[in-house]
């Protein structure tokens, strides 16, 4: 079976950076990812590549910065009180997840001042190239839930756990 859209897809994946520096590997975490293809699940750049990909291929897709999470943006630096942050011992380079307009976003401590911090944004990865190397592992039709849900259901969950129920 190929990767089309309304398909659950199952590879493992090397992701490196214009330098060629590792920066994740899912066979190091012996955990292959899982995606619904066609669900914005993983980058426009990485589905068209795979679309039409069968279980056993191994593929090379290089992604530039506007393909991945973009350009870097200066626009997106900062300065914000400190009491923005849940601690005291800040350093440059800290990250945080904070809530944002469009989902959860890292955020980079760049500089920490007596009454402020300056931020960073920007995805960590943006204005990079990136570099995946790819296997598919398995290719299989989704079910309703997960067509539903708009993603895979973990191992284990029955699809009636997580159907919609009609109000009473």
């Amino acid at each position: 079976m190929n990767i089309a859209p309304q398909r659950v897809v199952t590879l493992h994946y090397v992701l490196s950076d214009e330098q060629g520096q590792v920066l994740d590997d899912s066979q190091a975490r012996a955990k292959p990812l899982e995606y619904l293809h066609g669900h914005d699940n993983i980058m426009a750049g990485l589905e068209r590549s795979l679309t039409g990909q069968e279980p056993g291929v191994q593929l090379s897709v290089t992604l530039p910065p506007e393909e991945a999470y973009g350009e870097r943006n200066d626009n997106l630096i900062q300065e914000v009180g400190r009491g923005a942050f849940p601690q005291d011992d800040l350093a440059p380079g800290m990250r945080f997840q904070t809530p944002g307009d469009d989902g959860p976003q890292i955020v980079t401590v760049l500089e920490v001042r007596d009454d402020s911090v300056v931020i960073d944004t920007n995805h960590p990865l943006a204005g990079h190239t990136l570099s995946y190397a790819l296997e598919v592992l398995d290719v299989r039709e989704a079910t309703r839930a997960e067509l539903a849900k708009g993603h895979p259901l973990p191992a284990g969950v029955e699809p009636s756990q997580v159907e919609d129920r009609k109000a009473p």
